[in-house]
């Protein structure tokens, strides 16, 4: 059996016994080693430690900001960051070697907040992360962000060895130490062959949806799916979803975007509670990759439960969707912006842009804004076509005009086969 190593992280001046305790329930599992790097603020001697702190700061670190001439006297908020990339400098070079399989973390609220930074920064999406802390059970958007993260539980505080504790942190140790398993068991396989040959593997491809765009995006991957060497990712645009899309395009891991639902744009502009960020859209034409683009679901900003709608938008026409969202019509001008911000990006970063298209579906952006639905505004669905179009006039950037609704089927197919010609696919043999 091939040996496993995992990379644990965590404050040794504050967690020292948890963490030895973390570390010895995880080598109790043959064939298993541990690099345990030290992010505390303090110096911390014990045998158990790969790399002291002292070491980290002097290999990995940069120079201190000009309010202090040692990391003691750092504010805790800049520690955290200063350590955070010294870590993270750590772990990626730990990550290059090739010779790691999994990391894990313990502590409270600024040991989860500096692991969580190395992990999303130093570390792919597909490598085993899992950090035990005292904020799982609350808002962890923040540390997960747009990764893979694993978050546990740890009930009681990371403070003082209990029998609770040692059996949580028992479990979490067996938990890094079977993902690890499952990690390194595929690299061995994708080593000696096993997987298909790289011309014959599928074609990746990023779907955005919404509940208001299921239809449409179901419609797609079934096509896409049984008619060519295609495989779906579909991302709910949530704000992390479209982070996280993003995030797989900019490190290769999909071959074209069918941006379906592009709604996240929305929550950016308008404060939503789903934006996905000022970067969005920048990905896919920063890498040149088959890129088609759709507005779906550009009728609405999300937020949640009525009553939490702010004040200066308390006039406007709500949509309960379900008792903690509730969606506000974009307004003429907001279509406006949001026209407007498509085109800057497909503009300013498009690096092919023969291998961008734009599709308008005026029939409907989304399930409830065909005519007779609730968000029906013709006036401001034209204000959204009319930026786009007069904004990529001449650019190279094909718009295509559809009088069909998002979640008509044929418009669905059609949009679906335009990706795939971009492409270059051609339709498998039954």
């Amino acid at each position: 059996m091939a040996e496993l190593n995992i990379i644990l992280i965590g404050t040794c001046d504050t967690k020292l016994s948890e963490l030895l305790y973390l570390r010895s329930q995880i080598l109790q599992h043959p064939g298993t080693n541990v690099a345990f790097i030290d992010v505390g603020r303090n110096p911390v001697q014990n045998s158990g430690i790969s790399v002291t702190q002292h070491d980290l700061i002097h290999k990995y670190g940069s120079v201190l900001p000009s309010n202090a001439r040692e990391l003691s006297e750092l504010p805790r908020g800049e520690l955290i960051k200063h350590m955070s990339a010294c870590a993270t400098a750590c772990v990626e070079e730990l990550f290059a070697s090739e010779s790691y399989h999994a990391i894990i973390s313990a502590g409270g609220s600024g040991g989860t907040a500096l692991a969580s930074a190395a992990m999303r920064d130093a570390l792919p999406i597909g490598f085993p992360k899992l950090i035990v802390s005292t904020v799982a059970s609350g808002d962890t958007g923040p540390v997960v962000g747009e990764t893979d993260i694993t978050m546990m539980y740890s009930v009681v505080d990371v403070a003082g060895l209990n029998s609770l504790l040692r059996q949580i942190l028992s479990n979490a140790a067996g938990a890094i130490v079977g993902m690890a398993r499952i990690y390194l068991t595929e690299h061995q396989q994708n080593e000696s062959g096993a997987i298909q040959q790289l011309g014959q593997q599928k074609k990746r491809v990023g779907i955005t949806m919404f509940g208001v765009t299921t239809p449409c995006v179901d419609a797609i991957r079934s096509h896409l799916e049984s008619n060519y060497n295609i495989e779906a990712y579909v991302f709910h645009a949530t704000g992390h979803g479209g982070r996280a899309m993003e995030r797989l395009i900019a490190s290769g891991h999909l071959d074209a975007v069918l941006d379906l639902t592009t709604t996240e744009i929305c929550d950016y502009l308008m404060d939503g509670n789903m934006s996905a960020g000022p970067s969005r859209l920048e990905a896919a034409a920063k890498a040149g990759i088959p890129n088609i683009i759709s507005l779906g679901a550009t009728d609405m900003v999300n937020f949640g439960p009525k009553a939490t709608v702010p004040e200066k938008y308390a006039e406007r026409l709500l949509f309960e969707h379900n008792p903690t969202v509730t969606l506000m019509r974009t307004s003429s001008s907001e279509c406006a912006s949001i026209g407007q911000f498509i085109v800057d990006k497909l503009l300013t970063f498009a690096a092919k842009k023969e291998s961008v298209q734009v599709w308008m579906p005026e029939g409907g952006v989304s399930m409830i804004s065909t005519p007779g639905g609730p968000f029906a505004d013709a006036e401001a669905d034209k204000s959204l076509f009319e930026a786009v179009e007069k904004g990529l006039q001449e650019s190279g950037i094909r718009v295509i005009s559809d009088e069909r609704a998002i979640n008509e089927e044929g418009f669905a197919i059609d949009i679906a086969e335009a990706l795939v010609n971009v492409m270059g696919l051609r339709r498998n043999l039954g």
